[in-house]
């Protein structure tokens, strides 16, 4: 029972995670236009894995989508590749863990049901570690940006994108240990062993019970007469 419950809470996590995650693909805000030292704010500059923005005073954005994949800088490619990488591998780790749960009535036995969900732990495992570096490599650029006193060009603080999968990619890698546990509990839970015997005929069983079954005939006693 214990075990069960410890994988439906390894399930809420990491559907949960993998939700994140996804969300991070379309959220405009991974990187936003500093304010430091700025006294009057006139636009505000924001973009994300697809495209770059700008903002102004009224609120009317102006949008304009990366022109070309492979012009692009190179720790944009390899997030993009790495969050892609995410959302796939937590969609495959999901119909594992549906599929390795002892609540449901697909998988085969306990002990193949524990190594699907193990399976699928470490398929979530691996997303979660996928999602965090793609995002600390987004937020590694950024910083080193914003503390270069040498780079003159705009400088950005940390979106809400980047803070979003960080938790996602947290969630899946705890609920990806959770499910990689469940192996060891089920080897760990005693076996409990059936004796079979088999099915006796009603000559048998009858004779069984003619057996047991005391004689109450009194003993016949012959006199000398009886044998005249």
């Amino acid at each position: 029972m214990a075990s069960t419950s410890a994988e439906i809470i390894a399930f809420l996590l990491t559907i949960s995670g993998w939700v994140l995650v996804s969300s991070t693909l379309p959220t405009d805000y991974w990187k936003v236009s500093t304010i430091d030292g700025t006294v009057i704010t006139t636009a505000t500059f924001w973009a994300n894995l697809w495209k770059t923005c700008v903002t102004d005073s009224t609120g009317v954005s102006n949008c304009k989508d990366f022109p070309s994949m492979l012009a692009l800088d190179g720790y944009i490619q390899a997030c993009r590749g790495l969050m892609i990488s995410a959302v796939c591998l937590g969609f495959f780790g999901a119909v594992f863990g549906l599929v390795g749960m002892k609540c449901t009535k697909v998988g085969g036995s306990d002990q193949t049901k524990a190594k699907i969900a193990c399976l699928a732990g470490l398929i979530f495992i691996l997303s979660g570690l996928c999602s965090m570096t793609g995002c600390s490599l987004y937020a590694n650029r950024i910083t080193s940006e914003f503390f270069d006193p040498t780079f003159v060009a705009q400088k950005y603080e940390l979106g809400a994108a980047l803070f979003i999968g960080w938790a996602g990619a947290s969630l899946c890698i705890i609920g990806g240990s959770i499910f990689c546990f469940s192996i060891a509990e089920n080897s760990n839970s005693p076996r409990r062993g059936y004796a079979y015997n088999g099915a006796t005929s009603v000559m048998s069983s009858r004779t069984k019970v003619q057996n047991s079954v005391p004689d109450k005939t009194p003993p016949k006693h012959f006199d000398k007469n009886a044998y005249v």
